[in-house]
């Protein structure tokens, strides 16, 4: 039996392309909360991460590290596609929406690579991401994705 804080989630590795969207899209649920405690549990206790050029290592630090972000990022919205996937690793591309403390938008967009524990916890994500200023009236997500809707990013 596993531990509280080993809870396994599925779908489990290996993945196929329905398992793979499937994680993809519970990812991009779980951002869009913006509870930093909930995303965690999503990844194992040892869990490491790059995100941009920061190093995270371990569910804490995790949970701080998004705690700072949606802090700082208002109106947080995201969206993420399924680009790959094989054995135990999967790749997306994502876009996510946000503004700053001074009221200015912007749109991120990126890629991760992810790789799981066979019990559907992700062990590693790296993000390489990109930044753009972007006016109000451009914005083009505009909040969760609506249930049931499991259209592609825009580009």
């Amino acid at each position: 039996m596993s531990s509280p804080t080993e809870e396994p989630r599925p779908p489990f590795p290996p993945f196929d392309e329905e398992s793979a969207r499937a994680k993809v899209l519970a990812a991009e649920k779980g951002w869009n909360t913006r509870d930093p405690e909930k995303v965690a549990l999503a990844y194992t206790v040892d869990t490491v991460w790059r995100n941009r050029d920061e190093w995270i290592t371990g569910r804490d630090e995790v949970v701080a590290f998004l705690t700072r972000k949606w802090e700082r990022e208002h109106d947080y919205a995201l969206r993420k596609a399924l680009w790959t996937y094989g054995g135990h690793r999967i790749a997306v591309r994502f876009q996510y929406e946000c503004r700053d403390a001074d009221g200015q938008w912007w749109r991120c967009y990126g890629n991760e690579n992810w790789e799981f524990a066979p019990n559907g916890l992700m062990a590693r994500r790296e993000a390489s991401i990109n930044d753009l200023r972007i006016d109000e009236a451009d914005r083009r997500i505009l909040g969760p994705r609506p249930e049931g809707d499991d259209s592609e990013i825009p580009i």
